[in-house]
């Protein structure tokens, strides 16, 4: 007889990624999602309800008489449910509390990705505080912690900042990790940055220049450099906190010697663009309207990566025009700073068709390499200091040894002003 394979998984109980604070997040965001949820069948029906032009004006007032009510019973209820969920979570023993896990760690950076902003705004257990981390554990920044953490730290730090809807644990691909390889083959120590993924790309590059900052004042021992590698957003957070910290005149900006960029959207992402286009059109009419707020779920994170919106007047003016077409600041990298930009395909020979537009599947080379339509956004960025990874998609720049190869040879080279 056919025996159909089990569905249930096959993780066992004891190591499920489980935590007391999670389940009270957890159900804090059920709720948040049925009371979104009835909110946009309401307004759907109120809509359709009024038998309006397809073209006509939506409204976003809510229903009146019985339907009215039904709604309001309904939000009254969620929200009683959800507090009553709270009151029990409260009194369980504090014993179900679980060590983190890689598992944990990767769906709490994939929510923050998609909804970080939500969870910060509502202080939700679940928003990621930034961090400098090692092995998935938060550095207390100060000199004394720093020496007992750090096993012999050099005077060659290299900080790598993750992408959208990840974490620091995940630049571990199977056996390799570039910091940690880089430790072993070039003398630095490496120090990974964690941070919500779905907050402003400004707000996490203000943050990040404060905690630089810190860090550099509080090492062990003395600082001979400081490298960035920024991988996909995380390379758009190093730029946001370059041009903080130039303007707010920060000492680490002066230990700085090199950024390597892993599959950066310098250009902005493609697919939010698309994706922007799509809320446009079903807002367009008022029987869609409501189904364009489940496209505007998405964290401003996510709507920050359009046109790569670096600085807080970039969103600011996206929010006021939201085609993007309006003439940006400039956002330039500091002289004495070298990039290097690292871009996947997923052709496997220079010459193919589509491989320049198609880059590693989620960005074109032209954006990873630093080529930006905006002239004066451009990081014009030297031929010698670009290479691309063909056959290589976006997650695989994380665990290609031939990018390896690339980075430990950049990173062995003299640093700027040496």
């Amino acid at each position: 007889m056919l025996r159909l394979p089990s569905l249930r998984p096959r993780l066992p109980m004891n190591r499920l990624p489980l935590r007391l604070g999670d389940l009270r997040a957890y159900s804090r965001l059920a709720v948040d999602a049925t009371l979104g949820f009835a909110d946009l069948c309401e307004n759907m029906q109120h809509n359709v309800s009024r038998l309006p032009r397809v073209f006509g004006t939506p409204v976003e007032e809510p229903t009146r008489g019985v339907t009215g009510f039904v709604y309001r019973s309904i939000r009254r209820i969620t929200r009683g449910v959800g507090s009553g969920v709270e009151r029990v979570l409260s009194h369980l023993p504090a014993d179900l509390e679980s060590p983190l896990s890689p598992s944990r760690e990767a769906l709490v950076g994939a929510i923050n990705g998609v909804i970080g902003d939500h969870l910060a705004s509502t202080a939700n257990p679940l928003q990621i505080d930034m961090a400098l981390r090692r092995d998935g554990r938060g550095l207390v920044l100060e000199r004394e912690a720093l020496a007992r953490d750090l096993v012999a730290p050099t005077g060659r730090i290299v900080v790598l900042a993750h992408g959208l809807c990840m974490n620091d644990l995940q630049w571990r691909r199977g056996d390799h990790d570039h910091g940690a390889a880089l430790a072993a083959d070039a003398g630095f120590t490496p120090v990974y940055l964690h941070y919500n993924s779905g907050l402003h790309i400004s707000s996490n590059g203000a943050r990040l220049a404060e905690m630089l900052d810190q860090l550099v004042a509080e090492w062990p021992v003395p600082v001979e450099e400081l490298a960035i590698i920024g991988y996909s957003m995380g390379g758009l957070v190093a730029r946001s906190a370059c041009d903080h910290a130039r303007r707010a005149r920060r000492p680490w900006l002066a230990c700085l010697r090199r950024i390597v960029f892993l599959g950066t959207p310098h250009a902005g992402s493609p697919l939010e663009r698309s994706g922007s286009r799509l809320d446009a059109m079903l807002a367009a009419s008022p029987y869609t309207s409501a189904l364009s707020r489940i496209g505007r779920v998405r964290s401003v994170g996510i709507t920050d990566l359009r046109d790569a919106a670096l600085l807080d007047t970039d969103w600011m003016a996206s929010e006021q025009a939201p085609r993007g077409n309006g003439r940006r600041p400039r956002v330039s990298m500091p002289r004495a700073v070298r990039c290097y930009a690292i871009a996947g395909s997923l052709a496997r020979r220079p010459d193919s068709l589509g491989g320049r537009v198609l880059g590693d599947g989620l960005v074109p080379l032209d954006s990873a390499l630093g080529y930006v339509s905006e002239r004066s956004r451009a990081l014009r960025i030297p031929a010698s200091r670009q290479w691309i990874a063909y056959g290589t998609g976006h997650l695989g720049l994380l665990g290609d040894t031939r990018v390896y190869a690339r980075i430990l040879e950049w990173m062995r080279e003299p640093a700027a002003g040496e």
